[in-house]
């Protein structure tokens, strides 16, 4: 006779030596956003497939990195899906103790790239892959892996559409970011453009000559630090975000050739992180009218000069939605009564634009994501497990 009820729940200890070892996994793969992917990928791929259970592929225009969706339980609507990207920062020039691809286990904690930001989650989910089958699901449990998200956010609106068309209808997305299990429902949008200048060259001592592009740049750079200033003297009161206003950053600038030559050419990256309320567009208009009136000028002078921008990525804010499905539902997991938002960009405002509930939950803390020696603790996987356990026993609830 087959036993009633569900499978007995394996030991703490097993649970989290599978977690820990699934970690283990998945940082070996390096997966800097410069990379692909595909190893990864592939390894989930075939650890799900060994469990039975089909993925969807999702893959980039040249076919270099991907996208996985699967749905572990029943064909039916209510599932949660589990979401986590799987690039990472790099390395360059930190100053890590042990070897950033390989997980190293000291004093309760876990170091390595993408532990915390935010690699653990998913293998969480991994490693309670037969937990979730054996649990008799009556709802479904969809896992998300996406690319690219640390540069833009730029692979999940292919995968978001293609989940969309496919499942049925979803009770809640949770995104797995590193919020040390506390619910956050709000994060800030990204906007991110390269700006080029093209000059005229000349010899220094005779600028009448010539358009200097640095110069030029330097005007639209100082036009944008006044934009952070007047956005930084207005904060929100009432706002849950640290810093409390739409911040506006230029993080490179490159251009001429030598100090007694007139700059030819010159680019710049910049940025805004826009609180939900706050339409990026309208920056982008503003910028834009202030790089036409430069050039009518620059032009008068030289015909051959001008001002590019173009648009490199763009993912919106999470809007805050209390009491929503996927609110309710990771507040009753957790216990957390508390209202959070986070100044950094993540993928959950994507799945809310398409008609998602979302929300963020995950273990680690953010602030080691993108550091040196980026670790989570044992206490976090622990906890994470928890978590997940959570949603296994919700969605086998009758």
């Amino acid at each position: 006779m087959p036993p009633h009820g569900p499978a007995p729940r394996p030991p703490e200890s097993d649970a989290r030596a599978r977690g820990i070892a699934m970690i283990a996994r998945l940082v070996g793969f390096d997966t800097t956003s410069r990379e692909s992917n595909l190893g990864l990928i592939h390894f989930v791929r075939d650890h799900l497939a060994a469990h039975d259970i089909p993925s969807t592929l999702v893959p980039n225009a040249d076919g270099t990195k991907a996208n996985l969706f699967a749905t572990i339980g029943p064909d039916a609507p209510g599932g949660v899906v589990l979401s986590g990207h799987t690039d990472v920062v790099p390395v360059d020039g930190q100053p890590w103790d042990t070897d950033p691809f390989i997980l190293t286990e000291r004093d309760g904690h876990l170091y390595g790239r993408g532990t915390a930001d935010m690699k653990s989650f998913s293998a969480i989910a991994l490693a309670l892959l037969p937990e979730m089958l054996a649990a008799d699901l009556k709802r479904p449990i969809h896992l998300a892996l996406s690319y690219d998200e640390e540069v833009g956010c730029l692979g999940a609106p292919a995968m978001i559409r293609a989940m969309a068309e496919t499942l049925p209808p979803v009770r809640a997305v949770i995104v797995g970011e590193p919020t040390e299990m506390r619910v956050v429902g709000a994060h800030k949008g990204i906007r991110a453009w390269r700006t080029s200048v093209t000059g005229r060259e000349a010899h220094s001592s005779q600028p009448h000559r010539g358009i200097n592009a640095v110069m030029v740049a330097g005007r639209l750079v100082a036009w944008l630090a006044r934009q952070a200033d007047d956005r930084a003297d207005h904060p929100r009161a009432d706002s849950l975000f640290d810093p409390p206003w739409s911040t506006i950053s230029c993080g490179v600038i490159q251009g001429g050739t030598a100090l007694n030559i007139l700059a030819r050419s010159c680019f710049f990256v910049w940025e805004t992180r826009s609180m939900p309320e706050d339409d990026p567009g309208r920056l982008d208009a503003a910028f834009r009218a202030e790089c036409a009136r430069l050039e009518q000028t620059m032009r008068a002078q030289a015909p051959e000069t001008g001002i590019e921008t173009t648009l490199l990525a763009a993912a919106p804010a999470l809007r805050l939605e209390p009491d929503s499905e996927a609110d309710r539902l990771v507040r009753s997991i957790t216990g957390d009564n508390t209202t959070s938002a986070v100044a950094f960009a993540a993928e959950a405002g994507q799945f809310q634009e398409a008609g998602f509930s979302t929300i963020l939950c995950g273990p680690g803390s953010i602030d080691q994501a993108h550091q040196p020696n980026e670790f989570i603790t044992v206490a976090q996987v622990e906890a994470g497990i928890a978590f997940l356990r959570g949603v296994i026993a919700r969605q086998a609830a009758p």
